[in-house]
């Protein structure tokens, strides 16, 4: 049972030294202050922005279900919908999106495309050494084939 707990243990720690295991650690902590940031400045900075053009905050902005909504007592009369927020929510998406795609994945994927084509040129020139040194190698085989022939045939 000892053995079993230890290699429980073994591949337990294995699984968390993996680059990976760590690589999404760190992901999701980047992730999640990044997105404090992009909601810090669609709820400071958007959300007024467009409360300026209407009559108040963009989180403020709902429909009304069944009349009347209002609190009476601490209590909601009616049912809002709060579309304002949900409209909030999208942009914050979006813009995270957008910065992802835009500083992260873009610039990535044309990185990779660098990469891709660097190393598919070295290989076709890789390709032309080998069949450049072959002929060479098969030029010095004949040579050598030749010397021998002549040495053979003259004592």
């Amino acid at each position: 049972m000892s053995e079993e707990k230890t290699s429980l243990l073994e591949g337990f720690k294995a699984f968390l030294m993996r680059g990976n295991v760590i690589d999404l650690a760190v992901a999701v902590v980047i992730g999640a202050a990044f997105t404090n940031i992009v909601n810090s400045i669609v709820k400071g900075v958007i959300n007024p922005l467009v409360g300026a053009f209407g009559t108040k905050d963009l989180e403020h902005y709902s429909s009304c279900l069944k009349d009347p909504c209002k609190v009476v007592d601490g209590t909601m009369q009616g049912i809002p919908i709060m579309w304002g927020s949900v409209l909030s929510a999208v942009l914050s998406f979006l813009i995270t999106a957008a910065v992802v795609y835009f500083l992260m994945v873009l610039p990535m994927a044309k990185y990779l495309a660098r990469r891709a084509a660097k190393l598919k040129l070295k290989e076709a020139t890789d390709e032309v050494m080998e069949a450049t040194e072959i002929e060479v190698l098969k030029e010095i085989r004949d040579a050598l084939i030749a010397q021998r022939g002549s040495g053979h045939g003259n004592p």
